[in-house]
C-alpha cells in the first residue's frame, strides 16, 4: 500500500476544499473560471522547473511511494501536486477573505516586499554554489517584484494572510513527503544543493518555493477574476 502514499497526500490536500467548493456562502466553485487558467499557467512554469531540477539531480522521487507512472521523467503524483495543492491554497485564500472582510495584513504588504526582495537576492548571491537555494530565492524575489509592479498592495495583504495560514498544512504535507513519518522520504533532496536547514524534515527553501507557487496562483487568479468584472 505504500506505493499510494504520494497519491494519498494529493487526495488529502484537495478533498476538503473540493467538497466545500459548492458551499453557498463562499461559492468557490463559481470562481473556477478564474482559478483553472491560473492553475494551468502556474503549473506549466513549475513543471518545467521541476523537470529541469530532476534531470540535473537537485531532487529525485522514491519509487517506493509512487504508482510508477511517469510523464517527462516526473511521477504522475508530482503533476497532480501542482494542481491539488494550489487549489487548496486558493480555497484558503478565499475562505479568509470571506471570514475576514477587512484586509488586516495590508499595512504589512509594502514592508514585506521591500524587505524580502533584497534579502532573497542577497541570499541567492551568497549561495550560488547551491542550485536549489540560488534559483529558488531568485525566482521568489522576481515573483514578488512582478506582483508588486502590477498590483502594488492591492492583494499582498490577502496573500500574506493566506500564506501564513497555509504554512500549517504545508509543513504537514511536505513533512510527510520529506520523510517525517516514513522510513524513507518520498522526495529525496540533494543536500549539496541546499542550505541544509530543515523545519521538521522540510528544507527551509521549500517555504520560499511554496510562497512563489501560491503568489503566482493568487496573481493570475486575481488577474483573470478582474477581467471577468470588466
Amino acid at each position: 500500500m505504500e506505493k499510494y502514499l504520494y497519491l494519498a497526500i494529493n487526495l488529502f490536500a484537495i478533498s476538503f476544499p473540493l467538497i466545500r467548493s459548492f458551499e453557498p456562502k463562499i461559492r468557490f466553485a463559481s470562481k473556477w473560471g478564474s482559478l483553472f487558467p491560473a492553475l494551468i499557467l502556474t503549473a506549466i512554469f513549475f513543471l518545467v522547473w521541476d523537470h529541469w531540477f530532476t534531470v540535473i539531480g537537485i531532487w529525485e522521487f522514491n519509487p517506493r511511494y509512487l504508482l510508477g507512472i511517469f510523464i517527462f521523467q516526473l511521477p504522475i503524483e508530482e503533476w497532480l501536486f501542482f494542481f491539488t495543492v494550489p487549489f487548496a491554497c486558493i480555497f484558503i485564500y478565499e475562505v479568509l477573505i470571506y471570514f475576514f472582510p477587512r484586509d488586516i495584513f495590508k499595512p504589512l504588504g509594502k514592508p514585506f516586499v521591500y524587505l524580502m526582495i533584497p534579502v532573497l537576492v542577497l541570499l541567492a548571491f551568497l549561495n550560488l554554489d547551491k542550485m536549489y537555494t540560488a534559483v529558488n530565492f531568485f525566482v521568489g524575489a522576481l515573483a514578488l517584484g512582478i506582483h508588486w509592479l502590477i498590483f502594488k498592495d492591492k492583494y499582498m495583504g490577502r496573500f500574506l494572510f493566506a500564506y501564513l495560514v497555509h504554512l500549517i498544512p504545508f509543513i504537514l504535507c511536505n513533512g510527510i513527503l520529506t520523510g517525517g513519518l516514513t522510513p524513507e522520504p518520498v522526495v529525496i533532496y540533494n543536500n549539496a544543493e541546499n542550505l541544509g536547514i530543515r523545519i521538521w524534515t522540510v528544507p527551509i527553501e521549500d517555504t520560499i518555493y511554496s510562497m512563489t507557487l501560491l503568489l503566482m496562483n493568487v496573481s493570475l487568479f486575481e488577474f483573470f477574476r478582474s477581467r471577468k468584472t470588466i
